[in-house]
């Protein structure tokens, strides 16, 4: 199961940074809007596609997936607070996510970030479980 959440994650992750790199003006010109992000909206706009291809990495490894899961988490409580922000104190909410994730209102954004936030919790717990031959992909010698 936590290979199924480490899938899910690098699906996203891989979908929504190349999403954002292949209309990388659009997402500049959204983080330019956001009152946050638009003072350093052209780092932003390399770093965040950059961190979710690096934790789609961290994740396809099996050294490095508890890891990828932890940076996963990270990355999904750092936009889950951006969207509240985001919700609760900025009238006109310009859109910088790639894909069909934009097509999601901000609430619904929200509540799809909370559930990969569950999933990543679930995926570290699962992690935590498994056999460290499975984890390095080693096959037990009996």
């Amino acid at each position: 199961m936590a290979e199924v959440i480490a899938g899910l994650f690098i699906l996203l992750f891989l979908y929504t940074a190349l999403s954002k790199l292949g209309e990388f003006a659009v997402f500049r010109h959204f983080l330019r809007s956001s009152p946050l992000i638009a003072r350093n909206a052209s780092i932003m706009a390399v770093l965040i596609p950059s961190g979710e291809i690096l934790v789609a990495l961290l994740l396809f490894l099996p050294a490095t997936r508890k890891q990828g899961m932890l940076a996963s988490l990270g990355l999904m409580l750092a936009f889950t607070a951006y969207l509240s922000y985001m919700l609760l104190f900025v009238p006109r909410l310009p859109c910088s996510c790639g894909g069909v994730i934009s097509r999601l209102s901000w609430q619904q954004h929200l509540v799809f970030n909370v559930v990969f936030i569950v999933l990543a919790l679930l995926g570290i717990r699962l992690h935590d479980h498994v056999p460290p031959s499975i984890k390095t992909g080693e096959a037990e010698n009996q």
